[in-house]
Parts: structure tokens; sequence; C-alpha cells
């Protein structure tokens, strides 16, 4: 289990998390729902322009982040549909 965790953290710090970049590209009409996971097979798939499509560049190594990103957009599924059903949510913090 640690070396599946080592090796999943690695494969995302190589190029840069291809979710994570997707989750600041506030790009009007840029999917949402597993964006990241989706944007590393545009890329695998030899789409042309990933930045206009996605609103973000695609990490270095697409193929090795493609795992840890379908596993982050999993995990961030429930926002990214709300997001997408348009539903508004505020969250915010303290007393």
């Amino acid at each position: 289990m640690r070396r599946a965790l080592l090796a999943l953290l690695i494969a995302t710090s190589l190029g840069g998390c291809a979710t994570v970049r997707t989750l600041d590209a506030n790009k009007p009409g840029a999917p949402v729902v597993y964006a990241g996971a989706r944007l590393d097979w545009y890329v695998i798939n030899g789409g042309c322009c990933p930045a206009d499509r996605f609103g973000a560049q695609p990490p270095a190594y697409p193929a090795l982040d493609l795992p840890g990103s379908a596993l982050l957009d999993t995990l961030l599924l429930p926002l990214s549909l709300l997001t997408a059903l348009g539903v508004g949510f505020n969250a915010s913090g303290g007393l």
C-alpha cells in the first residue's frame, strides 16, 4: 500500500497533476467532470490545442499522470457534478 501511494505521488509530481491544473483553469465551456483525466487522455491521443479546449497546459508525462488524475477526479466527482449542473455552493469557515 505504501509503495503504491509513493508511486502515485511521484507520478503526479513529475509533470504536474492535470486535475489540479484544470481546477484553476476557469475557462468557459471547459469540461468539469473528470477534467484532469480527460485532459491526459486528450493529449495521449494526439489532441490539438489542449489549452484552448481545457484552459490548462497538460502535464509533461500524461500517461504517468492519468491514474492519479483519475483517482483525484473520482474523489472530487460530487463537487464537479454540482458545478456541471450549475448548482452554486458557498463554503465558509470559522465561527
